[in-house]
C-alpha cells in the first residue's frame, strides 16, 4: 500500500490553517498544522514532511527565516509560500532560497493543488 504524503501547513491564521487542512485532506494527503515557524522547528518528526505550505509574515520567525534555517540542513521538503505581501523583493528572496512557488493570498485552489502535486513528484 503506498504511503500517503504529508503536507505541513505553517500559518499563524487559524482560519487559513483550517481551510488548507480541509483542502489537503480532500486531495487525499495527510496534514500537520503548525501555528508558527518555531512550532514547526520543535516538531521532532520533520523527516516525515513531504511538502510545506508556508506563510511569509508570522510573529516570531518569518517564513523566510524558517526557509533559511531549513536550507542549512541536509534535506528539506519543497516549500510553497503563500502570502498577502506581494512585493517583488520578498518573492525574489523566497524563490532564490529554493521555494517551489510564491503564491498570493487568497490562493487559487487549482494553482495550489498543481504546485502541491509538483512538489510531491520531486
Amino acid at each position: 500500500m503506498p504511503q500517503t504524503s504529508t503536507i505541513a501547513i505553517v500559518d499563524d491564521d487559524d482560519a487559513i490553517r483550517e481551510a488548507l487542512d480541509s483542502l489537503v485532506q480532500s486531495c487525499g494527503y495527510e496534514s500537520r498544522l503548525f501555528t508558527s515557524a518555531e512550532d514547526f522547528l520543535a516538531h521532532q518528526d520533520r523527516a516525515t514532511i513531504d511538502c510545506m505550505l508556508l506563510d511569509v509574515k508570522m510573529p516570531g520567525l518569518s517564513g523566510l527565516e524558517l526557509q533559511d534555517r531549513l536550507n542549512q540542513q541536509p534535506s528539506k521538503p519543497p516549500i510553497i509560500f503563500m502570502t498577502s505581501y506581494r512585493d517583488e523583493k520578498t518573492r525574489s528572496v523566497a524563490l532564490d532560497g529554493g521555494a517551489l512557488a510564491f503564491l498570493a493570498k487568497p490562493v487559487e485552489v487549482a494553482c495550489l493543488i498543481h504546485f502541491i502535486e509538483l512538489a510531491l513528484k520531486r
